[in-house]
């Protein structure tokens, strides 16, 4: 299987939707509508930078195979960028073809291209096939900080002050 990786153009927005649709699925969310998905996808494509794209996508013989959403953050005390990958997510009909480590293998190029210094990354605690597979590549795990969310009527709240 080859397995190409890019980053998202417009053009991709109905790939992408294909992904979206798919990974709501697979973590048990609400079904994603293709049509809106895909509407929304061409939306943000669209509004990215050329300078921070944020969505790499991973082609298997030509199909749509997986997806990795990333977001570059400028430098706190080390004054190094960093990227964090929001999602990492690989098509359950190509799982264990190599399309993950394709995906992490495009990521890590471009950060050392770019002179990013970093990937930072979480998973769900229950997610043992994606905790197994940040290990073989050798990720660290840190339990130095916390993840924490601000949605809904608590972002209202904030932004309202």
């Amino acid at each position: 299987m080859r397995v190409e990786v890019r980053w998202a153009t417009t053009e991709d927005a109905e790939a992408l939707a294909t992904v979206l649709c798919e990974m709501a699925a697979h973590y048990r969310q609400a079904p994603l509508d293709h049509g809106q998905a895909a509407a929304t996808a061409r939306q943000w494509l669209g509004d990215e930078s050329p300078a921070y794209p944020h969505f790499a996508l991973a082609f298997a013989d030509g199909e749509v195979a997986g997806l990795g959403s990333v977001a570059i953050a400028h430098p706190g005390i080390d004054l190094e960028r960093l990227m964090f990958l929001k999602d990492l997510f690989v098509r359950d009909s190509a799982r264990d073809k190599g399309v993950g480590r394709a995906l992490i293998g495009f990521l890590a190029a471009y950060c050392v291209s770019k002179g990013i210094g970093r990937i930072d990354l979480t998973t769900e605690d229950w997610n043992e096939g994606a905790l197994r597979f940040y290990d073989r590549l050798g990720a660290e795990r840190h339990g130095q900080k916390v993840f924490l969310r601000l949605t809904g009527p608590t972002l209202r709240a904030i932004a309202d002050d």
